[in-house]
C-alpha cells in the first residue's frame, strides 16, 4: 500500500532503464558470445586464426610516414577540413582505375566513397530493405553483411554453394520458394571472388547465368569484391559489374589491399542509386574522412601499388600453403576443406558430432583461436565448421596454430566417444559483427 505523501512503489528494476525505448529492430542485436573470448585470444601467447586482418609488415612504412607528413604539412588544409559525402574526386578517378583490371568501364560520378566497405553494406541495405523483405545470400556468408541485414530487419535465405561457388539451379529454386510464400526478394548480396568465408570463387561460367537469373526476377545483385585483386595465380577475375551495370552495386575496399585501419571503401552503383547513396551517407557520417581518402589518394599516385599488390599475393600465397600442408598433416579422419586460389581463408568442416562453436573455449585454452561457423549463417547452421584466416600469421605460426587446433578436435572426438555431442548455448538472433570476424 502506498503511503500518501511518498513516492509509489516501483516494480522490479532493469538493469537498462532505457528498455522500453528502444526501437523494436534492436531485438535482434545480439553482443557476440566469443568478444570476450577473443580478448584473451589476442595475448601473444595465442595463436588467433580468426580475424581477416590484412600482412600490413608488407607495406613501405617508411616511404608511407614521409608521403604523409608531406600531405599534412602542403594540403593540411584541405587534408583536415570538412569534405564531401559523394568523397574526394580525384580518389574516385584513381578507383575508377583500379575497377578497370576487372573489366568494370565506370564514371566517377558513380562512385560513392565509404568508410569502409562496411558502410556501403549498411547504406545499400537501408535504401532498398524494409522489414520483412527478403535478401538472398550465400549460406555461408560474411557476417557483417548478415549484421547489416538483420539490423533492418529483412529475411535472409541462404542460396548452397560448392567448389565452384554460387550454385544457379540453387539460386532459382530459393527465388521460387521465396515467391511462393508470396515474399520479396530486394537482392542477391554475393561474394563471387575468394569468399568469406567459404574461400571458393564463383567459376566464370555461371557468372552469366547468376546475372540472367537475376534479372528475370527483378532481383539487385549486390556484388561484394575486397579480395578480387588479391588471386594467387595473378588471374583478375571479371567483376559481375563488369557484365550487367545497371543491374549491379559494387562494394570494393582497400582495407586488403592496402590498410584496413584508414577505412576507406566504395560502391559503386547505377546513377539513381548513387543519389540515394550519397543521402544516406551524409545521413551518416556526413562524409567520410579527408585526410583518410587523401592519404590513399597519394599512396595510389606515388607508389607502386600494383607491386604492393603482388606483394600482397605472395605472402597470402606463402600462408594459404602454410595452412593447407599443416591440415593435410595434422588434421583428423573426417576432416574436409578447400583450398583458396586467393584471398585471406580456409572453411573447415570436422568430423561428425563436433560442435565447433562449444569447442572454443577449449581451444582458446590451447592457445588456438578460430572463428566458429554458426557466426556465418543467418539460420543456426555452421556448427561443424569454422574458419581458418591464414592472413595475419607467419607461416611458422600459422602451422603451430593448425597443430593446437588439431589437438583440440582430436580430444573433442574422444570425448565425443565416451559422453555423445556436446552443443553451445545460443542466444536469439544473429550476432553483432566485430574485427575478430572480419
Amino acid at each position: 500500500m502506498n503511503v500518501p505523501g511518498q513516492p509509489a512503489k516501483q516494480g522490479p528494476r532493469s538493469l537498462d532503464p532505457h528498455l522500453r525505448r528502444y526501437a523494436a529492430r534492436t531485438a535482434g542485436m545480439t553482443a557476440s558470445e566469443i568478444r570476450a573470448l577473443f580478448a584473451v585470444a589476442s595475448r601473444p601467447e595465442v595463436v588467433s586464426l580468426a580475424g581477416g586482418m590484412p600482412h600490413l609488415a608488407a607495406l613501405p612504412l617508411e616511404s608511407l610516414s614521409t608521403e604523409i607528413g608531406d600531405l599534412i604539412a602542403h594540403d593540411g588544409l584541405v587534408a583536415l577540413q570538412y569534405g564531401s559525402a559523394h568523397g574526394v574526386p580525384e580518389l574516385r578517378e584513381q578507383i575508377c582505375d583500379v575497377m578497370a583490371l576487372e573489366g568494370i568501364h565506370a564514371h566517377p560520378d558513380d562512385v560513392v566513397v565509404t568508410v569502409g566497405s562496411q558502410m556501403g553494406l549498411d547504406m545499400v541495405t537501408r535504401i532498398f530493405c524494409d522489414p520483412g523483405d527478403v535478401v538472398l545470400a550465400e549460406g555461408p556468408s560474411y557476417v557483417g553483411a548478415l549484421g547489416s541485414f538483420s539490423a533492418y530487419q529483412a529475411q535472409v535465405v541462404h542460396v548452397v554453394m560448392d567448389a565452384d561457388g554460387l550454385v544457379p539451379e540453387a539460386l532459382k529454386e530459393a527465388i521460387l520458394a521465396v515467391e511462393r510464400a508470396g515474399q520479396r526478394v530486394k537482392f542477391l548480396y554475393t561474394i563471387p571472388n575468394f569468399h568469406n568465408p567459404a574461400g571458393v570463387t564463383l567459376a566464370v561460367r555461371r557468372r552469366a547465368e547468376v546475372l540472367d537469373i537475376c534479372r528475370a526476377h527483378g532481383i539487385l545483385v549486390v556484388e561484394d569484391n575486397p579480395y578480387g585483386l588479391l588471386g594467387f595465380d595473378g588471374v583478375t577475375y571479371p567483376a559481375l559489374r563488369s557484365t550487367d551495370p545497371d543491374n549491379v552495386v559494387y562494394l570494393g575496399s582497400f582495407s586488403k589491399t592496402f590498410a584496413a585501419g584508414l577505412r576507406v571503401g566504395w560502391v559503386l552503383a547505377p546513377h539513381a542509386v548513387r543519389e540515394k547513396l550519397v543521402l544516406a551517407a551524409e545521413s551518416a557520417t556526413l562524409c567520410p574522412p579527408t585526410l583518410n581518402q587523401l592519404i590513399v589518394s597519394r599512396y595510389l599516385s606515388t607508389h607502386d601499388w600494383k607491386g604492393q599488390v603482388k606483394t600482397y599475393r605472395e605472402a597470402y600465397r606463402e600462408r594459404r600453403d602454410a595452412a593447407i600442408s599443416a591440415l593435410e598433416q595434422h588434421m583428423p579422419a573426417g576432416s574436409t576443406w578447400n583450398k583458396p586460389n586467393g584471398g585471406f581463408y580456409v572453411w573447415l568442416t570436422v568430423p561428425e558430432g563436433i560442435d565447433t562453436k562449444a569447442m572454443l573455449p577449449r581451444a582458446i585454452t590451447q592457445r588456438v583461436a578460430y572463428a566458429s561457423g554458426t557466426g556465418f549463417y543467418a539460420d543456426g547452421l555452421g556448427s561443424r565448421q569454422l574458419r581458418i584466416s591464414y592472413c595475419y600469421p607467419t607461416p611458422e605460426r600459422i602451422r603451430e596454430g593448425v597443430r593446437r587446433l588439431a589437438d583440440v578436435i582430436k580430444d573433442e572426438l574422444e570425448l565425443h566417444e565416451t559422453f555423445g555431442p556436446t552443443a553451445a548455448r545460443s542466444l536469439p538472433g544473429l550476432q553483432t559483427p566485430s574485427p575478430d570476424t572480419a
